[in-house]
């Protein structure tokens, strides 16, 4: 396909925040030689809370293929055990994306509670992961003005809206390409980063590694247990993608994750119609949110859309603890008040620009399976899942940059191999953008190797995100002394 520059200007908006036989030629281990890593104060940007967060570096290949070629370097994060006698290892995070820096995460989750004792098991590495923050970044050169969201495209209403998409992901894949001169966005990949994830391994002087991965964090690690399946030792998938790799039919699900979860919020806001005036019933919220919507498609105002008011409530949708917002945001709109309404959405992280992030989420994305290129493709998807998932599905079927890639994929997604050390799959049934079919496709995967534990609960992240009891005792105890819970366990609400 004909890769044609367009400029148009595009507003970035992000989402939070989506092995075993490789290609011949592929390299698949990524062993290196064992190196001390020097751990000292973390950059300034790097929250750390209260706790004892130290910074180190490692130096990977940029191409596994010439492992002995251009280096560089990723930047990793502790909080070591404190207690000598319990410690059994590393356990290393990731909180999704692909994009999402992950050097405060160990900070991060103690804070929200991570429980002692698995503090005290294992010295808990974040990290930065190749093209990511402190890690060598890369960038595409996005800027505030422009308006493109880089994971989920725009609603769109029409055939029509879908051409417009198409122009501006052309543009954008052409940006990223002109903006990338020396080829090292090729080199983004969950398989690539899986081997870093060993390289790390290695460098930290340990024979096996343990992980907890959240969203895309769930891929990198399905990724990494099924490429190195001999290093891997307990692994936990919290909020699942269904393979290693996200691509058109896997976002298309986050329609269906919207419709599933979106009940939990309308019922929400019902039983608090007194205070924010959205319905008193589930019903009324949920046509509430059609009317929003079609009034700012009808009479969109600067700088929001119903395009904009779709992706706000869609993000609303994570958890519990952001409902609140998203019916201040919803209150306003219908209060007429559009200037409150753009600063409660400037104030939403997801919402907000990031150059990098939105650059790492594209690569890795777009470098890891091809997709379709053809826009009738997605203006048939988009149709048909604008009357199946009518909140949000014509926004997730619609066309992104990987349809115009500068790069085909280097080798074949990572397959998942069911061989190997047991893995803790977590989900919630109701969750927006990993839905609970995909876990259980990934637990199909992995065979007698998974237990999938289901979680009776609403939005994005189940381990100490969640707050669930059953869900929060049973990982800490597979984390902590390696027991597990039956193939299939339902944690009730």
């Amino acid at each position: 396909m004909e890769r044609k520059r367009a400029r148009r200007s595009l507003t970035l908006v992000v989402a939070a925040g989506l092995v075993g036989s490789m290609a011949a030629a592929a390299p698949a281990a990524a062993q290196g030689p064992a190196a001390q890593v020097r751990w000292g104060a973390c950059p300034e940007d790097v929250k750390t809370g209260f706790t004892a967060l130290e910074c180190g570096t490692v130096r990977v290949p940029l191409d596994y293929a010439e492992p002995d070629g251009t280096q560089i370097e990723l930047m990793l994060s502790r909080i070591a055990s404190a207690v000598p006698d319990q410690r059994r290892g590393v356990l290393m995070l990731n909180p999704g994306g692909p994009g999402g820096s992950g050097l405060s995460m160990p900070a991060d989750l103690v804070g929200m509670g991570l429980p002692a004792s698995v503090m005290n098991a294992y010295d808990v590495i974040g990290m930065d992961t190749r093209g990511v923050g402190h890690s060598t970044p890369l960038s595409c050169g996005f800027t505030a003005d422009q308006e493109y969201r880089a994971n989920i495209p725009p609603y769109a209403v029409d055939e029509a809206a879908v051409d417009e998409q198409a122009e501006i992901s052309q543009g954008v894949a052409a940006q990223c390409a002109a903006n990338d001169p020396g080829g090292e966005l090729r080199h983004l990949s969950t398989a690539n980063t899986a081997r870093d994830l060993d390289r790390i391994r290695a460098a930290l002087g340990e024979e096996k590694t343990n992980y907890l991965g959240y969203s895309y964090g769930t891929a990198l690690g399905a990724a990494y247990a099924s490429m190195f399946p001999e290093r891997a030792d307990r692994v936990v998938l919290d909020s699942n993608l269904p393979d290693t790799f996200l691509d058109h039919e896997g976002m298309r699900t986050w329609g269906a994750g919207a419709e599933e979860t979106f009940p939990d919020f309308a019922a929400w806001a019902a039983r608090r119609h007194g205070a924010y005036g959205l319905g008193s019933t589930p019903e009324q919220v949920r046509a509430t949110y059609f009317e929003i919507a079609r009034q700012l498609d009808e009479n969109p105002v600067p700088g929001l859309s119903g395009s904009d008011f779709r992706m706000a409530t869609f993000v609303g949708l994570y958890g519990k603890t952001r409902y609140g917002t998203t019916a201040q945001i919803w209150q306003s709109l219908l209060e007429s008040d559009a200037d409150a309404a753009k600063r409660q959405l400037a104030a939403t992280p997801e919402l907000s620009p990031n150059d990098n992030a939105f650059t790492v989420f594209l690569s890795v994305t777009c470098n890891d399976i091809n997709w379709p290129e053809d826009v009738q493709t997605y203006q048939r998807d988009v149709a048909e899942d604008r009357e199946r998932f009518p909140l949000f599905g014509a926004a997730t079927a619609n066309i992104i940059p990987c349809a115009y890639w500068e790069h085909e994929p280097v080798e074949p997604p990572v397959r998942v191999n069911p061989e190997g050390s047991e893995i803790l799959i977590l989900q919630n049934l109701r969750d927006p953008v990993t839905p609970h079919r995909g876990a259980v496709a990934l637990q199909e995967k992995f065979g007698e190797r998974s237990h999938l534990v289901s979680v009776d609960g609403s939005g994005h992240g189940v381990y100490v995100f969640g707050g669930n009891a059953c869900a929060l005792n049973t990982t800490t105890a597979y984390l902590v002394d390696g027991e597990l819970p039956a193939k299939n366990k339902l944690c009730e609400a």
